[in-house]
């Protein structure tokens, strides 16, 4: 009864410890989210070939639910492959807030951190539209999808095919042959889509009420994992648990690319709290954070058609991210 006692009491005091510091830090990311969101979406509509570029820079910042809006415009075909994987490798989701209500983390290391997973999400973002390019070019291919707006709005019940023209199955361009109306098409996208992750933000009082509840839920997640380390810890040992963690450098990453596939917050909490608490190492926390992609992949299943195409993107991602950690460690690269 005192050992769970202990771990209860020490498992509220490290909860309450971060409680404020998540709620100020989700209220700023609320607000920008609030003032930017629309635009940042529009950015990578429109960055075509550079898309890897824009998307690996502004799914570095913390924005809620980006990488399911990611997911959405590739289901439509607005964004390329690459540039939904750069999303995908640079989103961090609850990362920041960890490291910055730990009070462990220097900013210069939290800004590198954010840089090098953007910069690593612009690269292969880069290489897998590269490697696509060739491949259609080898197979005498047509160089980009078609744009299936349409077909997304009819699977979604959105209606949003009511109010434009039809997209012809090549290239987006409309029955009259007009490529600004296909245009107008990719900009409701986004707005024509739903995730379950939308909230409306109009008003401070929203956006204080946002910040609450993801304070609040986030808070949740943060206790019952502690709970369970901190259990773990106890009956095991810190040193028996990081002995195994960093004694077994592939199985490590592979549970941590594992784990980062957890389609929500949870899978950024557990390896950001593991690294924090040094039980593994920097390459294996990027390993888990590279793959995650937060909601993404779950929005990815639900409105992307073709179930082996979203495993092969899956796979692609979990490669990459367990290979680049992997690789990490074996440098000694570490912040």
């Amino acid at each position: 009864m005192e050992f769970l006692t202990d771990v209860i009491l020490d498992t509220l005091i490290d909860g309450f410890k971060l409680l404020p510091f998540l709620f100020i830090t989700y209220l700023i990311m609320e607000y920008l989210e609030h003032r930017t969101g629309d635009k940042t979406q529009q950015i990578v509509q429109k960055a075509g070939k550079f898309g890897p570029l824009f998307g690996g820079i502004i799914g570095a910042f913390p924005q809620c639910g980006f990488s399911a809006a990611a997911s959405n415009l590739y289901a439509g075909r607005v964004i390329t492959l690459g540039t939904l994987i750069a999303i995908y490798l640079s989103t961090s989701d609850e990362m920041l807030p960890l490291f910055i209500s730990s009070n462990e983390i220097a900013a210069d290391r939290m800004v590198k951190i954010i840089a090098i997973k953007a910069a690593l999400g612009i690269f292969y973002g880069f290489l897998v539209d590269f490697i696509l390019r060739s491949y259609r070019r080898y197979k005498k291919r047509a160089e980009n999808d078609p744009v299936r707006i349409e077909e997304l709005c009819k699977r979604e019940h959105c209606h949003c095919e009511e109010d434009s023209p039809k997209i012809s199955a090549h290239r987006g361009r409309n029955d009259e042959g007009s490529a600004d109306q296909s245009k107008i098409s990719k900009a409701k996208i986004a707005k024509e889509t739903h995730t379950p992750h939308e909230h409306s933000h109009e008003g401070h009082g929203n956006i204080l009420k946002s910040a609450f509840i993801h304070t609040l839920h986030i808070f949740i997640y943060v206790l019952i994992f502690t709970f369970v380390l901190n259990t773990l810890i106890e009956l095991i040992g810190e040193d028996t648990i990081s002995a195994f963690l960093n004694g077994n450098a592939v199985v490590s990453h592979i549970l941590a690319g594992i784990i980062g596939l957890i389609p929500n917050c949870a899978a950024s909490i557990i390896i950001t709290t593991l690294y924090l608490n040094s039980m593994i190492t920097f390459g294996t926390m990027m390993s888990g954070l590279l793959v995650g992609a937060g909601v993404g992949l779950l929005i990815l299943y639900r409105v992307n058609e073709g179930k082996v195409r979203n495993l092969q993107i899956t796979g692609i991602l979990y490669l990459i991210g367990t290979f680049t950690g992997l690789i990490l460690d074996l440098l000694r690269f570490s912040i």
